[in-house]
């Protein structure tokens, strides 16, 4: 898929979302090589820090993936009398912090899976704030469609 045709904020949307996945990858690859005495896993009903990070960056991407959902539906509806401009920018932007947090809690978790240090919602955090800055992107460019149109 060529993003050439694209409108100027779809292809710098997809430029943010590309340089935050890849410095979550350059940042968590050597909090993955260090490997220097496991933790013991934290109990069921603790919140531990990574967990707290994770939690408010998978609600941050979820709130984005539900402003982005009703600004597409309805562009001018609950958001504003605008075109959905507003809602659009508001899931990019927080689609983009839930993703910048959710790769920080990534890099800075010990051990892996299941250990307690909020690996788990990370991951969903990334995945939570790619699809809002996606369908952020779109209400942005359909906003942007509406309103050249007379």
């Amino acid at each position: 898929m060529s993003l050439s045709g694209a409108p100027a904020p779809v292809r710098r949307m997809s430029a943010v979302s590309a340089a935050v996945l890849l410095g979550v990858l350059a940042f968590a690859s050597p909090a993955a090589a260090h490997d220097a005495g496991r933790p013991t896993a934290a109990d069921v009903y603790d919140l531990s820090a990574g967990r707290l990070g994770a939690i408010a960056a998978a609600l941050l991407g979820l709130a984005g993936v539900i402003v982005a959902g009703l600004a597409l539906a309805r562009p001018a509806g609950r958001l504003g009398t605008g075109s959905g401009r507003l809602g659009g920018g508001a899931a990019v932007a927080a689609g983009v912090l839930g993703m910048a947090l959710g790769g920080l809690v990534a890099a800075t978790a010990d051990g892996g899976l299941g250990t307690g240090n909020g690996l788990g919602g990370a991951f969903v955090a990334l995945l939570a704030g790619l699809v809002a800055t996606a369908l952020g992107g779109l209400a942005l460019a359909r906003a942007r469609r509406t309103a050249v149109r007379p």
